[in-house]
């Protein structure tokens, strides 16, 4: 289990995110109209400006586990976890919105809550990280959680939650690029790692690409930003060549088959066991080949011959 902690300025982009997932359960919720996302998103407004001084005033915490915990992980345990940590985080007397998401095989759930409580007071997010390390080992040793070995691996579990999230998109480009061949490939993998994939187009002509965007748990990072050659060009460069290697291979190899399945017409065997070769002249004895060359020696001779005279 590992906690993801970010704050935000919108909560429309926030719930747009966390509900738009495909086959995204709400487990729970409080002090939210649900319905839609225009409606809970002006429910949290709403309360905000309880308080206006609050610039950051969206919390947003993904918590995530291992694939080995998925069976002990029902949707109510999922929940009981959740609003237990939510208390020992001092997230409370406050609107929250509790999402499950089945898009990756960790399971995880994304919880949305406003940082202005019910009565117009900032939630403290002092050493909030700090904090939610203790809480979550707590938790994972009270119901017996998987722990992660770590083995040759970088404790992402440390670092901060932006730059976590970036190590984690930079993985999932490099092993969707291990087995992809085109775009298509490409993406699709990303998306069972849970990672989706915006491409911005020129302005004026929509049918040019001028760059790519990686978004994960809500957090987005252009493709220069996790590495210079997970760039837009970089990868489209890779991706071609790779997709024309494909078509070039395949279409060699049918190339190849068709001609150990096709008899070679210029050598085919004849009823009387031998081959017909074009004739060109060359040992044809009723059909000289004309050689102006030789043609011209001849007759130097003959001329030669004349004036010698006949031999005695």
């Amino acid at each position: 289990m590992i906690a993801k902690i970010v704050k935000g300025a919108s909560f429309r982009g926030c719930v747009q995110y966390v509900t738009s997932k495909d086959n995204a359960t709400v487990l729970a919720s409080d002090g939210v109209l649900l319905g839609s996302v225009g409606n809970i998103a002006d429910s949290f407004e709403y309360q905000r400006g309880l308080n206006p001084r609050c610039s950051k005033p969206v919390g947003h915490i993904a918590l995530s586990f291992k694939p080995e915990d998925k069976e002990k992980l029902t949707d109510g345990m999922m929940t009981k976890i959740t609003r237990e940590y939510m208390e020992l985080m001092g997230i409370r007397d406050t609107q929250f919105l509790l999402v499950r998401h089945h898009n990756t095989t960790n399971p995880h759930c994304h919880l949305v809550y406003n940082r202005v409580d019910n009565n117009g007071k900032i939630i403290s997010d002092k050493f909030e990280r700090k904090r939610s390390e203790k809480v979550v080992k707590q938790l994972k040793d009270k119901y017996g959680l998987t722990y992660s070995d770590g083995k040759g691996q970088t404790r992402t579990e440390r670092l901060h939650y932006t730059e976590r999230t970036k190590f984690e998109i930079k993985n999932a480009v490099k092993n969707a690029l291990m087995g992809a061949r085109n775009w298509q490939q490409f993406t699709d993998r990303l998306k069972q790692q849970g990672v989706e994939v915006e491409f911005k187009r020129r302005r004026g002509n929509d049918d040019v690409i001028d760059g790519i965007t990686f978004i994960k748990d809500g957090v987005r990072f252009k493709g220069s930003q996790i590495g210079r050659q997970f760039s837009y060009a970089k990868l489209n460069e890779r991706l071609a060549n790779d997709e024309q290697r494909q078509t070039a291979n395949h279409g060699q190899a049918r190339q190849n088959e068709n001609i150990r399945q096709e008899p070679n017409q210029d050598y085919q065997s004849t009823s009387h066991s031998t081959f017909d070769f074009p004739s060109l002249g060359l040992f044809d004895t009723n059909n000289p080949v004309y050689d102006p060359a030789e043609e011209e020696f001849r007759r130097r001779m003959q001329r030669k011959k004349k004036k010698r005279g006949p031999r005695l």
